[in-house]
């Protein structure tokens, strides 16, 4: 197939912006074998949603406000982490700076950086940007590097945690897991994936202390590449870390994999294991010990099992929170046959994160601004904030979604809602029936 020109550096800095890529090939399945048949829990679904209007319009309030010409009015790739401090450090990708005109458009060409953070008071209210750089000159927080040849080479954070600084330790930090990955061409528009790295943010001042690389794929089929971070959930002494391979590159099938590190070593790569399947291949996954389900090789990493065909699965942009005794992944809902993958979230449940996962189900149709579908405006890269809902197997629950016009960058600008996170109130109750 002819390759489609490559698009000039204006379109591809506004085109691509956070992670819609894999949304918008909407090949990014995940498929491999289960686990086996899933017991000891009865497994939790989206029973309702609204939209959360005061959370979006908080978040347009920060944006809108010109104060300071230096901080955040759009981006994508939200998530977040509650601090100690009843405080909420919010990841961004790409991120636009500069002045938003009447609370609705930015000039043609604003400044914008690849990546941000955003603090959240205990109350609610978002109040400071974390950039590098300058006032006069911001930069990343995370800053960028090049490849040998000159080439960009920058980071875009997914999901953050808050650990011990060592294991056991009582002095706590923020790690937050970042995607690696270096200027292109198509189809790699979006950057090809270089490695999975963690960064260290000291608490409570949230200075970025150090980066360091914890898996660095080496994979000849680039496509075939993954990077960690789309979630991590801490639960029983350990850190679950999800990612998935880039095979939507090509309308190929992509592969979700999860890994796990020892509270308080998500930044040593030694202490890195990942799931390798079943040891005694019975079906339900033992314990675990090292080297058997769980390797230390990430080469030896087996993918996990979204989705009962390799027609449809989730993106590689999904989510997943724990609800009481289940697991809960949210996604975008790639493959589906009435071409409801690029309008629609599912969910899917399973008793442990290796899978096997039970669905999909309907989940939530996510609103675009007013005008946006005219506009030709989608949503993407569904995130649960477990900190803003209800604990256990039911209530409520907090999901952002990034939104992006693909044929037309300019219109980003012209309407500051069209990219920008928007949310909703999830309501989530337990499976009935077969699930």
């Amino acid at each position: 197939m002819k390759q489609p020109p490559r698009p000039s550096r204006s379109t591809r800095r506004t085109a691509g912006f956070g992670l819609l890529a894999a949304l918008v090939l909407l090949a990014v399945l995940l498929s491999a074998p289960g686990n086996g048949k899933a017991s000891g829990c009865g497994g939790v679904r989206v029973t309702g949603w609204k939209p959360d209007d005061a959370m979006t319009s908080e978040l347009a309030r920060y944006g809108n406000d010109n104060a300071r010409l230096d901080d955040w009015t759009g981006g994508d790739g939200t998530r977040s982490v509650r601090l100690p401090d009843g405080r909420t450090l919010w990841m961004s990708a790409d991120t636009f700076l500069d002045e938003v005109y009447g609370g609705k458009s930015r000039k043609p060409n604003p400044v914008w950086v690849r990546n941000s953070g955003l603090v959240m008071s205990g109350d609610g209210k978002f109040s400071r940007t974390l950039l590098g750089g300058s006032e006069t000159r911001p930069a990343a927080l995370f800053p960028g590097t090049a490849a040998g040849d000159g080439r960009e080479v920058w980071r875009w954070p997914v999901q953050a945690v808050v650990e011990p600084r060592t294991p056991g330790a009582a002095e706590k930090v923020v790690r937050v897991l970042l995607w690696q990955r270096e200027a292109g061409t198509a189809p790699w528009i979006f950057g090809v994936p270089r490695a999975s790295e963690v960064a260290t943010l000291s608490l409570p001042d949230l200075e970025l202390e150090d980066i360091k690389t914890v898996y660095e794929p080496r994979h000849t089929d680039v496509e075939r590449r993954p990077l960690y971070g789309t979630s991590a959930i801490s639960e029983d002494g350990w850190t679950y870390v999800f990612g998935a391979d880039e095979g939507s590159v090509s309308g190929k099938a992509s592969r979700a994999h999860v890994a796990r590190a020892p509270e308080g070593k998500l930044n040593d790569p030694d202490a890195w294991e990942y799931w390798g399947g079943p040891a005694n291949k019975s079906g339900r996954a033992s314990a675990g010990a090292k080297g058997t389900d769980w390797q230390g090789d990430p080469a030896q990493s087996v993918p996990i099992l979204v989705g009962e065909t390799e027609q449809r699965g989730a993106t590689g942009t999904y989510t997943v929170v724990r609800r009481g005794d289940t697991w809960l992944l949210l996604t975008m809902d790639a493959g589906a046959s009435d071409g409801g993958g690029i309008t629609d979230v599912v969910s899917y449940w399973s008793c442990e994160p290796t899978g096997p996962w039970h669905g999909p189900t309907d989940a939530a149709k996510p609103p675009l601004p007013p005008g946006g579908e005219q506009a030709g405006a989608v949503p993407y890269n569904p995130q649960a904030h477990a900190e803003f809902g209800g604990g256990g197997g039911g209530g409520e629950l907090l999901l952002s979604y990034d939104v992006n016009v693909m044929n037309s960058p300019a219109v980003i600008h012209q309407d500051v809602a069209y990219y920008r996170p928007r949310f909703l109130r999830l309501v989530t109750g337990p499976v009935t029936g077969s699930g």
